[in-house]
């Protein structure tokens, strides 16, 4: 039903999804207040990414695990760039293919693939269980990483299952160009200028929290978030909150923990009183 948010101002702090989620919440009339947290840019030293490119290529891996979405289309930009694309698709054809989560699984179908299995938890501990399940004794494994994420664990666990890791990490972030953005976005909630936040990873949380604590402002973030509304996409961002000591006030029904799920949760939650006045 389109207008459902017509009104509400939602606060909205993704980067790799930000077009995608930005237009739903808008389709169902919200104000959306966008805060990136931070640049993507591909990784600085190019020749490591290439040479896991073409060791696929020469040899294909038996299986590929796809941490994101945005790893394989960089991947897939570098794979262009030599002009080996032809080559590169027909070898990830020949690999099992798994997903943490959904998005892999889109960017995947992007260039003709399917996933054989997708977790049913989007985390390294999901991953990690999901292998586990799995003969993977003498395999070759190629596992696309992505950054500020420990991967030692998952690494280990998929070694101790009998196979052979090959990490590639084709991307990098840039948390610091984006901290005016973050506090600008605090600003408007301490002020009562936002109906909403909503947090779509743990890693949204984490920064949010560590750029608030660098400038001083810990305190006044979390007065902020204190009344305002606080929309998490499901368990692992839930469990990230409750880690800083803050609390979950919408969520998805029926365990379906992506952006349409979390929009009609916030529908029917926010429904419920009027978008609050807006300070000059």
């Amino acid at each position: 039903m389109a207008d459902r948010l017509n009104g509400y101002r939602i606060l909205i702090l993704e980067t790799r999804e930000e077009a995608q989620f930005s237009r739903l919440l808008t389709e169902q009339g919200a104000d959306v207040l966008q805060c990136p947290m931070f640049t993507i840019h591909d990784a600085p030293d190019p020749a490591p990414v290439e040479a896991w490119i073409r060791r696929y290529i020469d040899r294909p891996f038996d299986d590929l695990m796809l941490m994101t979405g945005e790893g394989l289309r960089r991947i897939m930009k570098v794979v262009r760039r030599l002009g080996v694309e032809a080559d590169f698709v027909a070898a990830v054809g020949k690999s099992r293919k798994f997903t943490r989560g959904p998005k892999p699984g889109r960017a995947l179908r992007e260039i003709g693939c399917e996933a054989d299995m997708t977790t049913e938890t989007p985390t390294s501990e999901g991953v990690a269980s999901m292998l586990a399940g799995i003969d993977l004794q003498g395999h070759r494994l190629g596992l696309q990483l992505y950054p500020e994420k420990d991967h030692s664990v998952l690494i280990a666990a998929i070694t101790a299952c009998g196979a052979e890791v090959d990490t590639v990490l084709p991307y990098i972030y840039d948390a610091q160009a984006a901290e005016a953005n973050i506090l600008s976005a605090i600003d408007e909630m301490a002020a009562g200028r936002v109906d909403a936040i909503a947090l779509t990873s743990s890693g949204q949380v984490r920064r949010l929290l560590e750029a608030a604590s660098a400038h001083g402002r810990d305190q006044q973030l979390r007065d902020a978030l204190a009344k305002t509304p606080i929309a998490s996409v499901g368990p692992v961002v839930s469990d990230e909150l409750k880690t800083y000591g803050l609390r979950t006030d919408i969520y998805p029904a029926h365990d379906t923990f992506f952006m349409k799920p979390l929009i009609s949760a916030m529908s029917q939650s926010l429904g419920k009183s009027a978008p609050r006045a807006r300070a000059g």
